[in-house]
């Protein structure tokens, strides 16, 4: 994955969106975004269902799961360019298991809302990875699905949404 090309692409969707949606002068986002990243969280665990234990129903069809994670990434991107970081080292963090994965994330993304560095954004980004490998994904169909959701998140801009 050319995660230079996504940073790129988010950017540019990012200005797209500021066009569309200007912010008030010496304003964040930061806390929008952070909300976000952790609403888009919830709906990817949902779609796994993985902590659904009083369910037997199965998972949502992997085509769907990676729009959810895809959307996530689109948070997780926008965030890292709000803190201009530079990414250190990115070694995917993954836990025993996909709900172990998913609380570590909860929490570091909360814990990104409070103390905005390097540092977290690093472990988060590498938490982040780390799903995406559990929940099986490689990295083309990552790349190649964030590039289908971003085309379809500047046609919304476009279209008032």
């Amino acid at each position: 994955m050319n995660i230079a090309k996504l940073f790129m692409l988010q950017s540019e969707l990012d200005a797209h969106i500021e066009e569309q949606h200007p912010r008030k002068e010496w304003t964040s986002r930061h806390p929008e975004k952070v909300l976000a990243l952790l609403v888009e969280l919830g709906e990817l665990a949902n779609e796994t269902r993985c902590f659904k234990f009083w369910s037997d129903k199965p998972a949502s069809e992997r085509k769907v799961t990676l729009e959810e994670y895809v959307d996530c990434l689109h948070f997780v991107l926008s965030i890292g360019l709000e803190m201009d970081v530079e990414l250190i080292n990115i070694v995917p963090i993954k836990k025993k298991n996909v709900i172990e994965q998913f609380t570590v994330l909860f929490n570091a993304v909360t814990i990104l809302k409070i103390h905005f560095t390097p540092f977290v954004y690093n472990h988060v980004f590498s938490a982040f990875i780390g799903l995406g490998e559990m929940l099986g994904f490689t990295w083309d169909e990552i790349e190649n699905a964030y590039l289908e959701k971003n085309a379809v998140n500047h046609d919304r801009q476009d279209g008032g949404y």
